[in-house]
């Protein structure tokens, strides 16, 4: 899976209205669902795209959502920002053909890894430089580590910090600080949805944060949602 997307299914759940520094798109494969997006009610629709910090809820009492969290300056979001017409924030799918025209596909329903695979069908393949593929390996093992810096990857392929940040955002279309910010909250969320016994204190340490409350303030700001919250709904919500 692509480390700048989070991929969610919701079932027979209601959120209240928030906002968040990602974009969104979400899609039911079965039942039509209200939204309220930017002040505006739309009924029994199949799915939306938002972008950042786009004020709505969803209600979806009944059926199932598949919900994708995407970074704004990665290369998927940056290709999602130019779905948009001018002074537009959303694009509503009113109906399942509405949704397979946006996504170029014919499928009668898609879960999220579905919706993954066409976003990354319709992005540029990139042959990534050995150098980005190391530090995207170092920081797979070992994104729990709070001492990492920006010295902590130029060190380990011989580039000074500020090249290696201008060549990894010239390939990804986003930061190291991001890419990395990313592997902790997805792993953070995968813990707090999986292991219900384990304390969002205890998983934020473990998933290199200083804290519980840098924790909230970071999965706030990026999804709308504290770990608390998260929790509470864990039989509810699956992470791809």
């Amino acid at each position: 899976m692509n480390p700048f997307i989070l991929g969610l299914q919701a079932r027979n759940l209601t959120v209240e209205i928030h906002h968040h520094a990602a974009y969104q798109i979400v899609v039911s494969n079965d039942t039509p669902f209200n939204s309220t997006i930017n002040g505006e009610m739309h009924e029994r629709i199949h799915g939306f795209l938002i972008k950042p910090h786009v004020r709505h809820l969803c209600m979806a009492e009944k059926g199932t959502l598949n919900v994708l969290n995407i970074e704004p300056y990665s290369t998927i979001g940056l290709e999602l920002s130019a779905r948009f017409k001018e002074n537009e924030d959303c694009v509503v799918f009113g109906s399942p053909s509405e949704t397979n025209a946006f996504f170029q596909t014919a499928k009668e329903s898609m879960n999220a890894p579905d919706l993954i695979d066409a976003l990354l069908s319709k992005t540029p393949a990139v042959n990534y430089d050995e150098r980005v593929t190391k530090i995207v390996e170092y920081i797979r093992e070992n994104y729990f580590r709070s001492d990492i810096t920006p010295q902590t990857f130029a060190d380990r392929v011989y580039l000074s910090p500020s090249r290696l940040a201008s060549l990894f955002k010239q390939q990804t279309g986003s930061s190291l600080s991001k890419y990395l910010l990313w592997t902790r909250l997805r792993q953070a969320i995968y813990i707090t949805l999986t292991d219900k016994e384990r304390s969002l204190t205890d998983i934020a340490y473990d998933t290199g944060f200083y804290d519980l409350p840098q924790l909230n303030k970071y999965m706030y700001e990026m999804f709308g949602m504290p770990p608390k919250a998260l929790k509470y709904s864990s039989d509810l919500i699956q992470i791809y």
